[in-house]
């Protein structure tokens, strides 16, 4: 398992850890309903160094990335990003990262524990172009401030300027103390959210005052549980959980800001424009809405069933404090997707009642 560089740190501060693809991240500090609170009312401060990586360097480098990925990277300036996925030449998905432009190199930022795998699938396509693919895991660590207060607890470091305020935007900033910094306006659970990529050796000094501040307005510390609630609560798939290589990416509703149908070619162009221009998918994730009496969560994969045939299967579930109810995420069969129908869960539990909520 790879660890977080700031386990004894978090230690300290009551942390249990998990691990999301053999990569430490912190659960949570003791009170996973109190971050989750904190992260939808205040805000809520989150190591997420667990979170690839990588950068992609060379004067070949915006050619390169443009034909490996579904959006149009070529459309950015500095101090811009998007959202993007990576799919095979059958259009299923192989990853997906938040890809920054920066004046001489492109950031990658992708889920836990996937650098290695995204660096690989990349350099698989490494011929003779003048493209190099770097680690930046070893020289930057990754604070996230999510929150409605997101943006007053990253001003508290005294930065020059005010935090960019358009989603995936970013500035730059020389900090006397902490070296270089970049702030990604990063809204990870459709609030007002902030990452900051941070020199490792800077890491602990900004993480208490970020600590502090949020502390000042009434936020905390929170782990990987809170982030995941708010999640499914707003309805936002992650790749490994909600998508995976069996993944159409308009399946997963990414279409509308994951995807140019203009660019021109990239791995998987073809299939996702047929898909557009000719047909549809056959099946779409939606929004559930669980028994409020199950007193066991279902797993990824159990399924979902209307008049008593297979229809779709779970691909999320939760608790959620801010709906007071059980809610999943999951991929119903076109014929059966509409907001509102009722289908039946089969688990573990048994069978109950769902509702498709978005």
């Amino acid at each position: 398992m790879s660890a977080l560089a700031l386990h004894t740190f978090h230690t300290r501060l009551g942390a249990s850890f998990t691990k999301i693809n053999g990569a430490e991240i912190v659960a949570h500090y003791g009170d996973p309903l109190a971050e989750h609170a904190a992260l939808r009312q205040a805000a809520a401060v989150l190591d997420l160094s667990s979170r690839g990586r990588l950068c992609v360097l060379g004067r070949d480098r915006e050619r390169f990335l443009n034909g490996q990925v579904t959006n149009d990277v070529r459309a950015l300036r500095p101090g811009q990003g998007c959202y993007a996925a990576l799919v095979n030449a059958k259009g299923r998905m192989e990853g997906d990262a938040f890809i920054y432009r920066l004046a001489e190199e492109f950031l990658l930022d992708g889920e836990p524990g996937c650098g290695p795998a995204l660096a690989q699938r990349l350099a698989r396509f490494v011929i003779a172009d003048d493209v190099q693919i770097a680690d930046a895991a070893p020289h930057y660590g990754l604070w996230s401030v999510q929150g409605p207060q997101a943006a007053a607890v990253v001003g508290s470091l005294g930065l020059n300027g005010e935090p960019p305020m358009r989603p995936l935007s970013f500035s730059t900033h020389q900090h006397p103390a902490f070296g270089v910094l970049y702030v990604m306006n990063q809204p990870r659970v459709g609030l007002p959210g902030f990452d900051l990529f941070v020199p490792r050796s800077a890491m602990e000094a900004v993480g208490e005052r970020l600590l502090a501040a949020a502390g000042a307005h009434g936020g905390r510390l929170a782990g990987w549980e809170a982030l995941e609630t708010a999640r499914v609560e707003s309805g936002i798939p992650r790749f490994g959980a909600d998508m995976d290589s069996t993944t159409l990416p308009p399946e997963a509703g990414l279409g509308a800001h994951a995807i140019s149908y203009t660019k021109g070619c990239f791995i998987g162009q073809e299939v996702l424009a047929r898909i557009r221009t000719y047909g549809h998918v056959n099946r779409t994730l939606c929004g559930l809405r669980l028994a409020d009496e199950l007193t066991e969560l279902p797993a990824r994969g159990d399924v979902l069933l209307k008049n008593g045939r297979e229809v779709g299967h779970i691909t999320s579930a939760v608790r959620s404090p801010a709906w007071k109810a059980n809610l999943a995420l999951g991929y119903v069969h076109r014929d059966h997707n509409t907001v509102g129908t009722m289908l039946t869960l089969r688990s573990r539990a048994g069978e109950s009642p769902v509702q498709i909520t978005l």
